[in-house]
């Protein structure tokens, strides 16, 4: 932290000696830089070593050669160097200026957020982006939510509902269906389709097909389902056999 400080100062004071040479005369400042450039090939000459750079001077090396032809001005330090830091600085504008991930939420989407989490203590993340959705038209997701949500005090239930408790509550009423492949005696591919009950793990349907599809699956659905009204839930995988369509109607045949 003192480097940095010192480096901050040192590059302040450069740039208010900087601004200061345009209160000055053209030809006072040519004077100066042809008296300077006397100086530094006397020093040339002898042979004495500079000093080490600090970092107030590399910034201000960096920050002032590139408003005139440094390569005949700079001798205390090799042109690769310069723009080195010419590369660097470049570097870290652009990743100060093209921060990664999105924008933060508004203020007041932020207090609103912890309003409704205070005052509804046994809403979760998933309800209030709901909420803030279908009464306000404010669409936010549920981890943006999460972010913004109060913490929870030690020892106090969350609000939401865990899977596995929704699991055990509604045990009954879930099916749970997949597709595993079986391999016959002639290397024939079958696709078998399997649904079971969750709460009693009985099978309840088994078919086979050599060229499953989304209709094929929604009718093996609705020979598991018929009329009963015993079952609301669904659970399978992301297989993109469960197209939306068979989804909504399989739905509406299990909600019957």
């Amino acid at each position: 932290m003192c480097y940095a400080a010192r480096a901050i100062v040192g590059v302040l004071l450069d740039v208010l000696r900087f601004g200061a040479l345009f209160f000055r005369s053209s030809e006072s400042i040519r004077a100066e830089n042809l008296v300077l450039r006397k100086q530094i090939a006397s020093f040339v000459e002898r042979g004495i070593k500079p000093r080490r750079v600090d970092y107030a001077t590399r910034v201000s090396l960096a920050l002032f050669t590139r408003l005139f032809d440094w390569r005949d001005a700079v001798l205390n330090v090799r042109p690769a160097t310069i723009i080195r830091w010419h590369r660097l600085g470049w570097r870290i504008f652009w990743r100060m200026k093209c921060r990664a991930g999105r924008p933060p939420i508004p203020t007041e989407l932020r207090q609103l957020i912890r309003r409704i989490a205070t005052e509804n203590p046994l809403w979760g993340r998933e309800r209030i982006a709901n909420e803030l959705m279908v009464k306000l038209g404010i669409r936010v997701s549920p981890r943006t939510v999460a972010k913004y949500m109060p913490k929870r005090p030690p020892g106090m239930p969350r609000g939401d509902q865990r899977w596995s408790t929704f699991l055990r509550n509604h045990a009954k009423a879930i099916l749970a269906c997949d597709f595993f492949v079986a391999v016959t005696a002639t290397s024939k591919m079958l696709y078998v389709f399997v649904v079971i009950e969750h709460a009693t793990r009985r099978l309840l349907h088994v078919n086979v097909t050599t060229n499953p599809s989304s209709k094929w699956t929604l009718q093996q659905l609705r020979e598991v389902v018929g009329d009963a009204q015993a079952h609301a839930y669904l659970i399978h995988d992301r297989d993109s056999i469960y197209s939306i369509l068979a989804y909504r109607h399989s739905n509406e045949d299990l909600k019957k």
